[in-house]
């Protein structure tokens, strides 16, 4: 019973760490409007980010990160500059003219990878995994097969909420994809990755 309580609690907190505003669900949003597939690919993506970072988690890799200040910081300002260049970029777009957006992309593999670097490149997560994950693994069980539950939680969360987000964004594809609605939306995800990634490169210089 103790144990099916845990469960739940660490599902509710999971989920909140998972649909927690951030880069992961920008970038969902901003690769949604171009086409579902793009959406979609990109949830694929962070949901694999996601899984390597519980998979080192789990294998206590990220405790080196937290050993060695000077590699957790170039993997802060390699995310930051990542995220920081998708902002520019989107930024930059607006003052393009506007295509007609296909209703299939061409190809998944552009926002399939940017997913998945957008999230790797997040140093914070694996540690956060690794202080997290023990706390809900009970007292003289075994640890090994207890975690990779809890981290099969995190990515199954990840693999509904993402992709959920990705098809309502194309489900209001119609109102979105208006020039100016576009615009806007764009502006919006530009302004917030190029604010999210100049804290993340400002956060280790400060340190």
């Amino acid at each position: 019973m103790l144990m099916d309580a845990q469960l739940i609690a660490f599902t509710g907190v999971a989920a909140g760490m998972v649909a927690m505003p951030g880069a992961d669900l920008t970038v969902v949003v901003r690769n949604a409007l171009a086409s579902r597939r793009a959406g979609v690919a990109c949830a694929l993506g962070i949901t694999g980010g996601l899984l390597l970072h519980t998979a080192l988690a789990v294998a206590g890799v990220a405790a080196v990160l937290t050993a060695v200040p000077g590699l957790f910081r170039a993997l802060q300002l390699l995310g930051g500059a990542y995220v920081l260049y998708l902002g520019v970029r989107t930024l930059r777009s607006l003052g393009r003219p506007r295509q007609a957006v296909p209703d299939e992309a061409p190809s998944d593999a552009r926002p399939l990878r940017q997913g998945f670097v957008t999230n790797a490149l997040n140093p914070k997560a694996p540690i956060t995994f690794l202080s997290l994950l023990p706390q809900f693994v009970p007292a003289g069980s075994p640890a090994m097969p207890r975690t990779l539950l809890l981290a099969l939680i995190v990515v199954v969360l990840a693999l509904v909420w993402f992709p959920a987000v990705a098809l309502l964004v194309d489900r209001l594809g119609r109102w979105l994809r208006r020039p100016s609605a576009a615009r806007a939306v764009e502006a919006v995800t530009g302004t917030a990755l190029t604010v999210l990634g100049l804290v993340l490169l400002l956060e280790p210089l400060r340190g």
